[in-house]
C-alpha cells in the first residue's frame, strides 16, 4: 500500500509498504477514505518533536470503514465508517478514568498515530485501543463533515470546554489557523458576550470575517489596545492561544485582564518564557497541554444536529498519489489553503 513516511530531518516520502496487520486483541485494521495534514506533521518533518520515530507513516486526521477487527474489540465492526481519534488511550489507567486520556499510561497511550506509530497518511491504518480511538459516523455525516473530528476540531472543543467560559466574557483568540478557526467554532457554541480573533495573515483574517460576520478580527500589533478597548475590564477574561508564533504567548498574558484565564493550545518550535516579574500582580490563571480528545462522539451529535461545520475550512483536495503537491501548498500557505483533503 502507498504511505507517507517520515525517512529522516526534513524529508517525507511516498512508500510502498505492506498493508498493518492486527498486533492485539484490540485493534482495528481501517481502510483510509479521507485524510488531511496537520501542522504537527509539519514539526514532525522539521525535527520539532523528539519522540516522532524515523521510518514511521505520519498522519492522524483521517476517517475511513473498518476493514478488520481483533477477538476484544466490541465498539465498532467491519463496514463501519469511523473517525479515527488523534490520540491512543486505553480508557483504563488513572488518567483515562479521570478523562485525561492524552496522559494514558500505556506505552502507546497519548499522540502515537502518526508520531511514534504508522499513522493514516495511507491506504490503512492499524488503530490500538480501537474501542476507544474509533467513534462510528452518524448517518447523514459526510466524510468531510467528519474529517477534522478526532484531531483538531477535538482540539478546539477540549479548549472551549476547559477554558470555563461564560456568557458575559469577551474571548481572546490568537490564531486563526485551522485549528483556531476550530476553537473559534466550539467557543461560539459557548455563547460569550464578544468573541475577537487575533490574526496577522491577511487571507486568513478575510476568511474568519467573510464566514463569521459577528467575530472581532484584529492584527497582532494592534491587538493588545483593541482588546481592551473592546472588553468590560480593559483586557479579555479569557485568552486561548492557538498560534504557537514567536511573540503569541507573551500577547496572550499581555491581552489578558487582571485574574482572567490563559489556555494554551498551541505547540511552539522552541520554549517560551514566562517573565513572572513582567506579570506580577495580574494574577492569571495558566491551562496547558495537549488536547484530551474523548468528546468525538459528542462533536459528531453537533456535526449531524447542524451546530457545527467544519467544510468551509477544506480548499484544496488532492488524491493520496499526489501528497508531495499538498504538502508543499499547505507547508508554504500557497492558494489561500487553510485544509487540505487528502483521499485514500
Amino acid at each position: 500500500m502507498l504511505a507517507y513516511t517520515y525517512l529522516e530531518h526534513g524529508r517525507f516520502e511516498l512508500l510502498d509498504k505492506p498493508k498493518p496487520e492486527i498486533q492485539n486483541p484490540r485493534d482495528a485494521i481501517v481502510r483510509v477514505t479521507l485524510g488531511s495534514i496537520c501542522t504537527s506533521d509539519l514539526h514532525i518533518k522539521h525535527g520539532s518533536v523528539p519522540r516522532a520515530v524515523q521510518g514511521i507513516t505520519v498522519g492522524h486526521e483521517m476517517v475511513g470503514v473498518v476493514e478488520q477487527v481483533g477477538d476484544g474489540v466490541h465498539g465498532v465492526k467491519p463496514g463501519d465508517r469511523v473517525v479515527v481519534n488523534v490520540e491512543t488511550f486505553c480508557g483504563e489507567c488513572f488518567f483515562c478514568r479521570r478523562g485525561y486520556v492524552n496522559n494514558c499510561t500505556d506505552p502507546h497511550g497519548g499522540w502515537a498515530l502518526g508520531c511514534r506509530i504508522d499513522g493514516g497518511q495511507a491506504e490503512y491504518v492499524r488503530v490500538p485501543y480501537a474501542d476507544t480511538g474509533l467513534t462510528p459516523i452518524p448517518d447523514g455525516v459526510s466524510d468531510e463533515q467528519a474529517l477534522f473530528v478526532g484531531d483538531i476540531l477535538a482540539t478546539g472543543f477540549w479548549a472551549a470546554r476547559i477554558s470555563e467560559i461564560k456568557e458575559d466574557d469577551t474571548v481572546l483568540i490568537i490564531g486563526a489557523g485551522p485549528t483556531g478557526i476550530c476553537t473559534l467554532l466550539c467557543v461560539m457554541l459557548k455563547s460569550p458576550k464578544r468573541i475577537v480573533v487575533c490574526e496577522k495573515s491577511p487571507e486568513r483574517a478575510d476568511f474568519v470575517r467573510s464566514h463569521y460576520p459577528q467575530v472581532l478580527v484584529v492584527a497582532p500589533e494592534r491587538c493588545r489596545e483593541f482588546v481592551c478597548s473592546h472588553s468590560d475590564h480593559s483586557g479579555a477574561d479569557v485568552v486561548i492561544e492557538v498560534a504557537g508564533s514567536d511573540d503569541t504567548f507573551r500577547l496572550a498574558w499581555e491581552c489578558a485582564r487582571p485574574n482572567a484565564l490563559v489556555t494554551v493550545v498551541a505547540l511552539y518550535d522552541k520554549p517560551q518564557v514566562l517573565p513572572l516579574p513582567d506579570m506580577y500582580g495580574k494574577n492569571l490563571t495558566f491551562k496547558t497541554g495537549g488536547v484530551d480528545g474523548c468528546d468525538c462522539a459528542e462533536i459528531l451529535g453537533l456535526i449531524a444536529g447542524g451546530k457545527l461545520d467544519t467544510t468551509p475550512l477544506i480548499t484544496h483536495r488532492f488524491p493520496l498519489r499526489d501528497i508531495d503537491e499538498a504538502y508543499r501548498i499547505f507547508e508554504n500557505r500557497l492558494d489561500g489553503v487553510i485544509k487540505v483533503a487528502v483521499e485514500g
